[in-house]
């Protein structure tokens, strides 16, 4: 900065001193005439006393205008006065402002609104050393912009001078924030202009060179960190995978590789650029990748590229997929094994399609043979017609005897199955579980096979017989709620069942039956969608539908349906007599079963049943020939957080003469029975609300009542830890859906 350089004058003060100087040039003026006057009165008048009076006049005259001049020359003094004073202040408060910017670490750089540089201090030098002679005040900052190029200070005018200037002009000609340049010397220097009110540009320079280095180094130790992270997620894949930069250079690999390609030790040695992989690849390995081990180019598709390529005797699936840097990734899964297995099945597959076209040639010689046997049995039909009534008698003792024989038929058969259930609890080697698994399963298919046969044959033989009574058929609904619900849940179905308080007159063990199978086979045949069941009352009879969205019933096929041993989706485990039983209980009943369905709008099976008339709590069983004597008047307490379960197993139970109660949790159950009454037995659920757990509820009533009560777990879990658990503490456990018939035997066993 120049140390002759003078503050401005304000406007004030300016025009008083031109009007000073003004009034002394008059003066002036007026002195050098009169002086002139006088000197030429004197020559041309001779009257001594007019001169005399002249000279008096003039005199006064000029002692004033001397006057006036003296005051204006000391108004004059005072003002030049005043402005040298104001002159020092200003060199004072300047020569303050340089030392303050030159006291700061921040290069300062001010610019008038043309542009023109005129402050700035030794930091702002110092980022530009080699500019330093050329920086004066009053050159342009376009000027200094491209003497910055020429010495290639910035780094980015190393590379487009002329780019670099434009826009460095463009951002000072902005002048509305901050902007991060790098200089020639490895320095960063981050720049923040803004105007002033004048319209001038006022700029801070700070070096963030340290700043750049810490970023940079923690950038460093996060992309080390990741880089960690990937090579252990490589390394615990089985697949082989390998990485390229984008300079062709092997970044990265996994420990499966080198055993997928037969590398010993580090992959890298024996390949580090992509065309010694491609060699290794191809030519030691024998590879014949079709071209999916090619490099592919920036334009290529982005999209993972997969190839199944021979390789000796072994196969491997490659998949090479381009990085967003521009690199490629390629993995190997050795699939031999699989197709090995492939080819295995694809000649099962066509054996078994021979083994069938065989059959099927034997079965037409078959079919030829019985045409001409058709003409024989015609001839024989006279005589098959007189023996059958010797046929249905023989059947019917066979029936009977199937019905009496029942009892002796079922009980080896439970004994088997628990030896079977014995064998699992225990301690096996996994495929001595599995077989023990499996002939559990046969266990139960021979066992509802077992119980269907008997149940038709029963019927057939009239052993079993009707006993009509009068009952609400919602609460026997309420019971087929708690049953099926579980088995529809596990389904994955919507289960529904609405109900009305409406009386019925019919057997409730038979009508039971009818609704279990009917809604057993809906859940079964219903892959996804509902099961609902509902009663209304239509033309002076009770109607039950039990309606699903299954794949429906085609016409033709809906009376097939009601044989023995039909079963239209072969895939289901039923065994077809569900609908048998259906079909002879609703006969031995006189109800009307009905069957409304189209393929692929579901079915709906309907029964209808005669009204009941209405009969007083206290004078019926809530079941009436189903009561059993052996448990009426046994104290249930059922724990459950579902109130409709709550409401199912109280009608069950109270069907079985049982007196129940039922809670939500311990806290409501122990407010059910005062100080020395207790239950018989507790049926609770394992989950219930809040944590809270059945195993956990008992322990608390059992400390309540001051003595261990007979428990009985129910819970879908099936696992060994939940079976072990409770029987350490004596609690049985019945698995989710509850069958009846098995609560019913079980609680037999706890009777007191």
């Amino acid at each position: 900065m120049s140390d002759t350089a003078r503050l401005p004058l304000s406007s004030d003060q300016a025009d008083d001193i031109d009007a000073l100087r003004e009034e002394v040039r008059k003066l002036r003026k007026i002195n050098i005439a009169l002086m002139d006057r006088v000197e030429r009165s004197s020559d041309m008048s001779v009257n001594a006393f007019s001169m005399f009076e002249t000279a008096i006049s003039l005199e006064a005259m000029v002692r004033d205008r001397t006057s006036q001049l003296e005051d204006a020359l000391a108004k004059l003094a005072t003002a030049n006065a005043d402005l040298a004073e104001a002159h020092g202040h200003a060199d004072a408060a300047r020569m303050r402002l340089r030392d303050a910017i030159d006291s700061i670490n921040e290069g300062f750089v001010l610019f008038d609104a043309d542009d023109r540089l005129v402050l700035f201090n030794e930091a702002y030098l110092g980022f530009w050393p080699e500019l330093a002679p050329h920086v004066r005040e009053g050159i342009g900052f376009a000027d200094i912009a491209k003497l910055a190029a020429e010495h290639l200070q910035p780094l980015g005018a190393a590379v487009a001078p002329d780019r670099w200037v434009s826009d460095r002009l463009a951002q000072h000609g902005v002048a509305d924030g901050g902007h991060v340049q790098a200089l020639a010397d490895g320095r960063w220097v981050q720049i923040n202009e803004l105007r002033t009110s004048e319209g001038g540009i006022v700029g801070i320079y700070t070096d963030i060179t340290e700043v750049k280095a810490e970023d940079a180094r923690a950038r460093a130790l996060e992309l080390a960190e990741r880089n960690l992270i990937l090579q252990s997620t490589l390394d615990t894949l089985s697949e082989g995978v390998c990485m390229f930069d984008s300079s062709r250079r092997l970044s990265a690999w996994n420990g499966a590789l080198g055993r997928l390609l037969g590398v010993s030790g580090d992959p890298e040695r024996a390949f580090s650029t992509h065309d010694g992989f491609l060699k290794w690849c191809r030519g030691i390995r024998g590879m014949d990748d079709r071209g999916c081990l090619e490099w592919r180019p920036d334009d290529s598709h982005a999209a993972p590229v997969s190839q199944l390529c021979p390789a000796g005797d072994r196969s491997f699936e490659i998949r090479s997929t381009r990085t967003v840097q521009g690199g490629q990734v390629f993995s190997f899964t050795d699939v031999t094994d699989m197709l090995r297995a492939q080819a295995a099945l694809q000649e099962t597959a066509e054996t078994l399609e021979r083994r069938v076209s065989e059959r099927t040639a034997e079965l037409l010689e078959v079919n030829e043979r019985l045409g001409h046997e058709v003409a024989e049995r015609r001839a024989m039909e006279v005589a098959l017609t007189e023996a059958k009534t010797s046929a249905e008698k023989a059947n019917l003792s066979k029936t009977s005897f199937l019905a009496a024989a029942s009892h002796d038929l079922l009980q080896p058969l439970n004994a088997a199955r628990l030896f079977v259930a014995a064998l699992g609890d225990k301690r096996l080697a996994l495929p001595t579980r599995a077989l023990v698994s499996q002939t559990s399963t046969a266990l139960d298919s021979v066992e509802d096979l077992l119980e269907a046969l008997l149940e038709i044959s029963r019927l057939d033989a009239g052993a079993i017989q009707p006993e009509v009574s009068h009952f609400r058929i919602d609460q026997l609904l309420q019971t087929l709620n708690v049953e099926f619900t579980p088995m529809a849940r596990a389904a994955g179905l919507a289960f529904r069942i609405e109900t009305e308080q409406l009386w019925v007159e019919t057997d409730v063990r038979l009508l039971r039956r009818i609704l279990q199978n009917f809604i057993s086979n809906a859940i079964r045949y219903t892959h996804a969608g509902s099961v609902s069941v509902c009663c209304a009352v239509e033309e002076g009879r009770v109607a039950v539908h039990v309606a699903d969205t299954g794949r429906g019933i085609a016409k033709e096929q809906q009376a097939l349906i009601f044989e023995e041993f039909r079963r239209l989706d072969t895939r289901s485990q039923g065994k077809g007599l569900g609908l048998a039983i259906v079909r002879r209980a609703a006969d031995m009943l006189g109800h009307d079963i009905r069957l409304r369905s189209a393929p692929g709008q579901g079915s709906t099976f309907s029964i209808t049943l005669p009204l009941g008339r209405p009969i007083d709590d206290a004078a019926t069983d809530g079941g009436g020939a189903t009561r059993d004597r052996s448990m009426r008047g046994l104290r249930v307490l059922v724990v459950d957080n579902e109130r409709q379960i709550q409401s199912g197993m109280r009608t069950l139970l109270n069907g079985w003469g049982c007196e129940v109660v039922t809670a939500g949790d311990y806290a409501e159950a122990v407010k059910l029975f005062p100080d020395g009454v207790r239950p018989d037995i507790i049926l609770a659920d394992y989950h219930l609300n809040d944590g809270e757990t059945g195993d956990r509820v008992v322990a608390q009533l059992h400390a309540h009542f001051g003595a261990a009560v007979p428990a009985v777990m129910i819970s879908a879990d099936r696992g060994e830890a939940l079976k072990t658990q409770l029987a350490a503490t004596g609690i049985a456990l019945l698995n989710k859906p509850v069958k009846p018939a098995q609560l019913r035997s079980l609680l037999r066993t706890m009777l007191p």
